[in-house]
């Protein structure tokens, strides 16, 4: 599962752009993942420009 650091989160929307599972949704001043979508491809957590994502300990389960 993918995780976000919603202190950090800039709300650029980068991370939504390359989504290939359209799992992320920009939400009023934060973004939303959904875990159900996710394919865990990691895409957002390579692009994002300022570290906010990050893959959590519950997906190396």
């Amino acid at each position: 599962m993918i995780s976000v650091n919603r202190y950090k989160c800039g709300y650029c929307g980068t991370c939504v752009a390359v989504c290939p599972a359209g799992a992320i949704e920009l939400v009023e001043a934060w973004i939303e993942i959904d875990g159900e979508s996710c394919v865990e491809c990691n895409n957002c957590v390579k692009i994002c420009p300022i570290g906010a994502l990050e893959v959590s300990d519950e997906s190396k389960k």
